[in-house]
């Protein structure tokens, strides 16, 4: 199967939209109470995953990782000449960002960070 215009489009915009996601994470990132109290010197000592640990630290190592894997695998599948393995480094790389993306993600039903799908205003 050929390796087309549009399967480059969709592997180019993918990446895009992901670098622009991670530059509106970080604003929001720096932005955030939880974050400014993990990353503040009169913290007490954080023992454990908490909330606190797990957006000051976990969450947004986890999210950088996912967007330097979906470089990697997109810079790497533009120079590659073999079609099949542009496919394999798109689809590898990809999947391997969506599965820590959503490891990421504060589930309610997550063992690193409990938070309700709707919260109570």
């Amino acid at each position: 199967m050929p390796f087309t215009n549009s399967d480059n489009r969709i592997r180019h915009w993918t990446a895009t939209i992901a670098h622009l996601q991670l530059l509106i994470g970080m604003a929001i990132y720096f932005k955030s109470p939880v974050v400014s109290y993990f990353r503040s010197p009169e913290k007490k000592l954080i023992s454990g995953i908490n909330d606190f640990s797990f957006y000051g630290l976990i969450h947004i190592s986890m999210m950088i990782t996912a967007i330097v894997i979906i470089t990697l695998g997109s810079a790497f599948s533009k120079r590659e000449d073999n079609e099949q393995k542009k496919f394999f480094l798109v689809v590898i790389c990809y999947g391997i960002a969506l599965l820590i993306i959503l490891c990421a993600i504060p589930w309610p039903f997550s063992p690193l960070a409990q938070r309700p799908f709707f919260r109570n205003l």
